[in-house]
């Protein structure tokens, strides 16, 4: 009697790292879809620029836009982790003068990425084939 052994460790780690790949970028473009359900629009230039990649071991989503983290955080006293306490003015492109005391938070990308855990969750089991 002869046994042989083969060893495909190297094909089933391919597999998994394609898998894991897959995964992460169907996270990525299903939590893309919820940050731009989620983000405020005036002119959509925010909502645009929401985008999302990967790399070997995460997904990420964010923007491209000068100013998304001040609608997702706040800005002044409205402002989470600390702002400007006090009120200021500012001059816009018509001239205008106005007074603000700092805009509240409209997050997009945290609660597009902790509301849908479960959904992330079934994402990553359907591509490792788990039930």
């Amino acid at each position: 009697m002869s046994v042989r052994l083969v060893d495909n460790s190297g094909q089933i780690l391919g597999l998994l790292d394609a898998a894991k790949a897959r995964a992460l970028e169907r996270c990525g473009l299903q939590g893309e879809g919820y940050a731009k359900d989620l983000a405020p629009v005036a002119t959509g230039n925010l909502r645009n620029g929401i985008s999302h990649k990967t790399d070997e071991d995460s997904a990420y989503i964010g923007s491209n836009t000068h100013y998304a983290e001040y609608v997702e955080l706040g800005t002044g006293k409205f402002a989470q982790g600390g702002g400007r306490p006090t009120p200021w003015v500012y001059q816009d492109g018509e001239g205008n003068w106005h007074r603000t005391e700092g805009q509240e938070a409209q997050p997009f990308i945290k609660p597009a990425v902790a509301n849908h855990k479960s959904t992330y969750r079934n994402i990553i089991r359907d591509e490792l084939g788990e039930a």
